[in-house]
């Protein structure tokens, strides 16, 4: 048997520290004393009664000690399986918390949505409805194309005019090279008539010679 083991046996036997192990060498020497006497009955009936006596409060002390330990072992275990729990309850709260953080930045990016719904809300709000809009194109649309006809009857004058412009220039250049030529017509019947004259003035001469 090592010292360890006995070390723990004789803690197991003296319990609380109230002596047992005392008792346990006080009931052996008397016991050997009792079996070695030649005392009377009487001496010896009474030693025999204060030996079991001793036994009882040993037996008692044993007895208690082995509740007193399996009470711990018990103990150990009951404290063994709350660990596990704590253990296992941190791990779900450790999950929770995850799903926490997962269901917070879902939170946060719902209000955030909501928010630019709030803000497109307010501001489709401020908006025509759907209705009055598709009336206000249609109107739109009417008078761009009465725009349009009105450019298409611009741009028809507008080419009318153009053509009468240029009609105009070439009457008016027409015109012109008339003017030249009426200049220069009555320009050579005035030299025409300057060389008639000359000729008068020379002709009566001739009888003379």
């Amino acid at each position: 048997m090592s010292d360890e083991e006995v070390i723990k046996r004789r803690l197991l036997i003296d319990g609380d520290g109230t002596g047992d192990d005392r008792r346990l060498n006080v009931l052996m020497k008397t016991f050997i004393k009792w079996c070695n006497t030649n005392d009377t009955p009487e001496n010896t009936a009474a030693t025999y009664d204060r030996m079991l006596a001793q036994l009882a409060q040993c037996e008692f002390a044993v007895t208690k000690s082995d509740f007193a330990s399996r009470m711990m072992e018990q103990e150990l275990k009951n404290y063994e399986s709350i660990s596990q729990a704590i253990e296992k309850g941190i791990d779900v709260a450790k999950v929770q918390i995850e799903h926490s953080k997962e269901n917070l930045v879902l939170a946060k990016k719902i209000r955030k949505n909501r928010m630019e719904y709030d803000v497109l809300s307010k501001v489709i709000n401020q908006q025509p409805d759907r209705k009055k809009t598709l009336l206000q194109l249609d109107v739109v649309k009417e008078e761009l194309n009465q725009l349009q006809d009105t450019r298409q009857e611009l741009q028809r004058k507008l080419n009318n005019r153009r053509k009468e412009f240029l009609v105009l220039m070439r009457a008016i250049k027409e015109l012109q090279g008339s003017l030249v030529e009426d200049e220069e017509e009555g320009e050579n019947n005035d030299s025409a008539s300057d060389d008639d004259n000359e000729v008068q003035m020379i002709s009566p001469r001739h009888p003379e010679v």
